[in-house]
């Protein structure tokens, strides 16, 4: 009797190649690889920078040790130079699951007064960025004598901004979110203008003469032609501007003394000598821009597609 001929390989032997093979095609395993390669980096730079005060800490206890337990030491500093990526997720899980959010203790409850300021600056930013945009396209007068003092505005340091704006809006009696909105929406209506401004100037000069066939007027022009054409430079100067517009809330409570946000949080992390507070600040401060700036995608993704452009 004739046997089966045996399969040409066992049931389930191709899985695993085909999920390496999927993932070496995605992005995953580039980024993973890119990740990796910073944590090492990052805890031999602990060790480097922690070696020489935790080394000293290590001798004034006059307990023998091995180059290990001092390589070891410096991933356990309490007060390290620069503190070990597992530092860090240990301050950040400590900050913000043990701790209730409305706490002024949890980095969830800074990270919201600081995203509140960040939201308000970059809407009234970007508002006021499409506005002008659309003044400088349609006035000549405007596009040579607007569009040099907003770009100068740019080569002020943000941190000479700050403090004058938090001090004249202070004795105006003005306190609380809106002086910081004002900064957010200070670095965040520049690349909204000069987005704008180049998408609605990127239609073809043949759409331009056929809409001025059909006797359009300013408006339609705007409204149909212009705005459609510009909006994939928005989203794309929209992305800029709330990364930027961040940043701006987080410089605007340092000179301030702040008692909440991300930046009080440096500021605490900094007069106690705690690092690993700090380092959690910006962690939490680079996530949050970066879901802000998905959001943002995302946002432009369904309009663009809602509207017919490229998605």
């Amino acid at each position: 009797m004739a046997t089966l001929n045996p399969p040409l390989a066992a049931p389930g032997s191709g899985v695993g190649r085909s999920v390496l093979r999927r993932l070496g095609e995605s992005s995953a395993l580039p980024i993973l690889a890119v990740v990796a390669v910073l944590i090492l980096v990052w805890y031999a730079g602990a060790v480097l920078l922690n070696w020489q005060t935790e080394g000293d800490r290590l001798v004034s206890a006059g307990a023998p040790y091995t180059g290990l337990d001092h390589v070891l030491a410096t991933w356990s500093a309490k007060r390290p130079v620069l503190p070990a990526p597992h530092q860090i997720a240990v301050e950040l899980w400590t900050s913000i699951a043990t701790v209730r959010p409305t706490s002024p203790r949890s980095l969830l409850f800074h990270a919201w007064v600081t995203l509140s300021s960040t939201l308000v600056g970059f809407a009234i930013g970007t508002g006021l960025g499409i506005l002008l945009a659309v003044g400088i396209v349609h006035s000549r007068v405007l596009d040579k004598s607007l569009m040099p003092w907003i770009i100068a505005s740019q080569t002020v340091p943000i941190l000479a901004v700050a403090p004058m704006v938090i001090v004249v809006l202070g004795n105006l009696q003005i306190t609380g979110l809106l002086p910081k909105a004002v900064i957010s929406t200070y670095l965040s209506f520049f690349p909204v203008t000069v987005g704008m401004v180049k998408g609605l100037r990127s239609p073809d000069v043949m759409h331009l003469d056929l809409m001025h066939t059909y006797s359009a007027s300013r408006a339609q022009i705007l409204g149909k032609l212009r705005l459609p054409a510009a909006l994939p430079f928005l989203f794309a100067s929209m992305k800029v501007a709330i990364a930027a517009a961040l940043v701006g809330a987080i410089v605007a409570e340092l000179p301030t003394g702040a008692v909440a946000g991300l930046g009080a949080r440096l500021l605490a992390g900094s007069y106690y000598g705690q690092t690993a507070m700090i380092w959690a600040a910006l962690v939490a401060a680079s996530v949050m821009a970066g879901l802000l700036i998905w959001i943002v995608g995302r946002a432009e993704r369904a309009v663009l597609r809602r509207t017919g452009g490229r998605a």
